[in-house]
């Protein structure tokens, strides 16, 4: 499983609302800065974050975003499967029913819904709220 440039910049985009979150709307340019992502980029993650709800946007002059609801509301995973669909190491876990005819014969299926269990119970465990106090406890600034 590879993160696309998609899903890191959604969640360094939402982590950028979260941490830049004085109750005002955030310009588009403001985070496009700070991030160094394109506004051209950006509109497109933002489209994908708005559609799930993730955040709420204004339209015209004094306009811009903010996240939808607290930071400790969002995890990782979420975020990362809104820009990347499924997290699932192999294309026969993406689905809630295993639609390979092998299924019941192969030798790897353990170890790839293993692998599976590890990957989401991580990023399922993981906050936005998380990731700014330890952005905090080591000085970061984002």
């Amino acid at each position: 499983m590879k993160i696309s440039t998609k899903g890191r910049y959604a969640l360094r985009t939402m982590l950028d609302l979260a941490m830049h979150d004085e109750g005002t709307l955030i310009p588009l340019k403001d985070i496009s800065s700070r991030q160094e992502i394109t506004i051209k980029y950006l509109e497109q993650v933002m489209n994908l974050l708005s559609k799930a709800g993730y955040v709420r946007s204004v339209r015209g002059a004094g306009g811009g975003y903010r996240l939808a609801k607290a930071p400790s509301a969002y995890t990782v995973g979420d975020i990362l499967r809104t820009a990347e669909g499924s997290l699932a190491p192999i294309a026969c876990l993406e689905d809630d029913i295993n639609q390979c005819p092998r299924a019941a014969e192969c030798l790897t299926l353990g170890f790839w819904k293993g692998l599976a269990d590890v990957i989401n119970d991580y990023v399922d465990g993981v906050t936005l709220e998380d990731l700014i106090q330890r952005a905090q406890e080591n000085n970061f600034s984002i």
